[in-house]
């Protein structure tokens, strides 16, 4: 017989079962077994060995010298397969370092503050977390997700998306008392405008004029790396920016910035995706854990529009109690 047809461990285990019970009978009991099954398994393993294991008879069991030695090897392998078998056990615990790579917006004012929540749930997982609008590859940065806002390249990772989030052009009441908000899009040409650097960046901003769309210049006299640069020169009265609502909303509401130029806004929505190397389709627990943890923590619904009036006064009402 072919070795690949043989079950040799279950030859060891159904031979440690009878030496440590004594009979064949007594094993066959333990293993839901006949006891004509197990003395032609124990008949066919001293055959394949070429040597006997056991002596027996109606009155006398016990084993020969060679027996005696395949016992000790066999309770060892035994051991080893059953320690196999509790450590791929484990690993289906969360546990072990987690590489994270976020935008620095997303990262501040989202999963940095969900962090002490995640690490309650899953002591075991240690957290390494990369805050940066420079897109990484994954495999070269050695990390396991990352948050991803705005279109994706085709790769080979796998995505799972959280949800999306309107665009919107913002300014702080400081700037705009004294720059008054632009009326229309051509305007802009007027305006002090904080705009990107890095190099997937356009360096336009689209609108919706008369039904049909436009893209008008958008040259900043302000240019940064990341989008809480971004949000930070805004608010202290540097320009107009274009920013995602998941972003700006909460000082929209407050009123530390005010949106401008919605009459023309085309509506256009970042897609936000957490995004991790599939692993054949088999994820580390830890893995799995964080973005299970994140779709079920983060809802992005109400970035679908911006706040209006309305909305704005029920939040105030709501955060004052």
């Amino acid at each position: 017989m072919p070795r690949s047809e043989i079950n040799r461990s279950g030859e060891m285990e159904v031979f440690a079962r009878v030496v440590e019970l004594g009979g064949f009978s007594p094993a066959a009991r333990a293993l839901r077994m006949t006891p004509s099954a197990v003395s032609k398994l124990i008949t066919r393993l001293e055959a394949r060995l070429g040597v006997r294991l056991i002596v027996r008879s109606t009155r006398k069991f016990m084993l020969t010298e060679e027996g005696t030695t395949f016992h000790e090897r066999t309770l060892r392998v035994l051991a080893d397969l059953d320690e196999a078998e509790r450590a791929v056990a484990a690993c289906q615990i969360p546990r072990g370092r987690l590489r994270i790579n976020t935008n620095v917006p997303f990262g501040r004012h989202y999963l940095l503050p969900l962090v002490p929540r995640f690490t309650a749930l899953h002591s075991g997982v240690q957290l390494d977390i990369t805050l940066s609008d420079a897109v990484v590859d994954l495999v070269d940065e050695r990390a396991d997700v990352a948050i991803r806002v705005g279109p994706l390249r085709s790769s080979q990772l796998v995505a799972r998306k959280l949800g999306e989030s309107r665009m919107a052009i913002v300014a702080a009441p400081s700037y705009l008392a004294s720059h008054p908000a632009p009326s229309h899009p051509a305007a802009l040409a007027g305006h002090d405008l904080i705009t990107f650097n890095f190099v997937r960046h356009s360096d336009s901003w689209p609108f919706v004029i008369d039904g049909k769309r436009g893209d008008f210049p958008a040259h900043g006299r302000s240019t940064v790396g990341d989008g809480e640069s971004a949000r930070e020169l805004a608010l202290a009265g540097q320009g107009l920016t274009r920013l995602s609502l998941f972003h700006i909303a909460d000082d929209i509401a407050a009123g530390r910035l005010a949106p401008v130029l919605e009459a023309f806004n085309p509506g256009d929505a970042e897609e936000i995706h957490v995004v991790y190397v599939g692993h054949g389709g088999r994820l580390p627990a830890r893995v799995r854990a964080f973005i299970d943890f994140l779709v079920a923590e983060i809802d992005l619904r109400r970035f679908a529009v911006v706040p209006g009036p309305a909305m704005i006064e029920a939040n105030r009402i709501s955060a004052s109690g």
